[in-house]
């Protein structure tokens, strides 16, 4: 079941209620009208509406605003109710609309060419979208919101919950992260919300989400921590809270917060198909890349220099570790950070900084919170001993690709083992065929060391597993695709 990014700018239309409870009927005239009364739908300001509150673009002052300044106010007591909470967080939280006006090559009508001679032009088209955000910064006019929410538009309005609104400009984006920045020339201080902490998140906490789903206005949905640490595929830095807060499109970029009323997580996506299953950003993410985006309009991460893959239970079988956890380094970039710390294929990291390295997928989104430049330890299993590395980072290039393999003719294989392998020109050892499926080995792999030692043909391959006890899992590195891999293989 794939997922997606709640509705864009570009891909949440503006239109008549109407479309959007399709197939039911069309709304009644006395339902429509009830429609408008309720708070954040209408241009009636809200009951909660903060006296420090922007009215018109007309009384913006020009001067310079102050630098970024995230609100420390005290947090909810924890007693408070939902409405209660409801009240005092909504101030901060903003819809956001935006337009852009489409190319003839973006919106072309499939007709125009045969329209080229009308004497009256075509006016420009524009497509419109939706989103949510929140104050960070109410004496400066900074906010939050996601980066798709403002990606590739024209013009972005930022909505109060007095039904007051002001332009924004984008000041930062960061795609890696699905976050942006923006700000707003307000008369007057803008009530903000406050930055909790992801990390200290429990699942089964209970959870706000505040938004503008389908561009219906200030909504609010209770829910709870359902999950942490999900990786959905949206990018190489998948951490996501899963909440049960109805989330929808047009919520995104909009805060979820703990019932101290602090942010502790930004609405992001959604699963198509599925109810109560929603994501979003943990806001120590936030915290990372929020003043580069402000001083800069982009983030610079730092680069280890190495490929790494999961421990698997086989591998950690082979490298005698109690559990399979840590990142297992496959390949050192030569005159790169790791190599300078002498960090070596085969090694095992399992902490960087002090903070534990469980799951591989963490090694990435640890490094990516250290500017280049940083120095930071790491420590690494080797043969079973732990080995601290300090390391120097280097600047990520976000635009790497790593290098395909080019492969050879493949000589007539000889079978071991359950597998049919042959030699390779040049050295090491392919798989052509696996009799017997073994975890994580695949066809086309080219066998390279075995237990560490370096493997020429099929004959110093037989040699070497020979050697060991039958029913005992040997570490083999393998090259596949250009990348090097070690797998965990039975013996028997």
């Amino acid at each position: 079941m794939k997922f997606r990014r709640k509705l864009l700018q570009r891909d949440i239309m503006i239109r008549p209620m109407r479309t959007l409870t399709s197939p039911r009927p069309p709304l009644t005239a006395f339902a429509a009208v009830l429609f408008a009364l309720l708070p954040g739908c209408g241009s009636t300001p809200g009951t909660f509406a903060p006296e420090t509150r922007p009215r018109t673009d007309a009384a913006i002052a020009s001067a310079p605003a102050p630098a970024l300044q995230v609100s420390t106010q005290a947090a909810m007591p924890t007693q408070s109710s939902v409405a209660d909470l409801v009240e005092h967080v909504s101030p901060a939280v903003v819809n956001i609309t935006t337009t852009h006006v489409l190319t003839r090559s973006e919106g072309a009508h499939p007709f125009d060419m045969f329209l080229h001679e009308s004497p009256q032009p075509r006016m420009p088209r524009q497509r419109s979208g939706a989103g949510t955000g929140f104050i960070v910064d109410g004496q400066a006019g900074y906010l939050v919101t996601n980066a798709h929410v403002v990606e590739n538009v024209d013009e972005v309005k930022v909505h109060f919950l007095d039904g007051s609104e002001l332009s924004a400009d984008v000041v930062g984006r960061d795609t890696k992260v699905d976050l942006a920045l923006l700000k707003v020339k307000a008369p007057s201080a803008l009530s903000s919300v406050i930055l909790g902490e992801s990390s200290a998140l429990r699942v089964g906490e209970q959870v706000l989400a505040v938004g503008n789903p389908f561009g219906l206005g200030h909504s609010v949905s209770l829910g709870i921590v359902s999950a942490k640490a999900r990786s959905i595929g949206a990018g190489p830095y998948d951490d996501f809270i899963q909440t049960d807060a109805s989330i929808n499109p047009g919520n995104s970029g909009g805060p979820l917060f703990n019932m101290r009323g602090e942010v502790i997580g930004i609405n992001t996506a959604i699963r198509a198909g599925a109810d109560g299953i929603g994501f979003a950003i943990p806001v120590d993410a936030l915290k990372d890349v929020i003043a580069q985006l402000k001083t800069k309009g982009f983030v610079e991460r730092g680069k280890l220099g190495l490929t790494f893959q999961p421990v698997t239970p086989e591998l950690a079988a082979a490298l005698g570790m109690e559990r399979a956890e840590g990142a297992m380094v496959n390949e050192v970039l030569k005159n790169g950070a790791a190599a300078k710390a002498g960090i070596h294929p085969g090694d095992v990291i399992v902490t960087v900084d002090g903070v534990g390295i469980h799951r591989s997928e963490e090694l990435a989104r640890n490094i990516a919170r250290h500017a280049p430049g940083s120095s930071v330890d790491v420590t690494v299993l080797r043969h079973g001993k732990p080995v601290i590395a300090r390391a120097t980072l280097d600047k990520l290039d976000e635009g790497e690709q790593p290098k395909a393999a080019t492969r050879a003719g493949t000589p007539k294989p000889d079978r071991m083992f359950g597998i049919d392998v042959a030699d390779v020109p040049g050295g090491g050892v392919r798989v052509v065929d696996l009799a017997t499926p073994i975890e994580g080995l695949s066809q086309g792999d080219v066998i390279v060391e075995v237990a560490g030692k370096p493997i020429a043909n099929v004959a110093e391959l037989r040699s070497e597993l020979d050697g060991h006890k039958k029913g005992e899992t040997v570490l083999l590195k393998v090259q596949r695709n250009g990348k090097a891999l070690f797998v965990g293989m039975p013996v028997g």
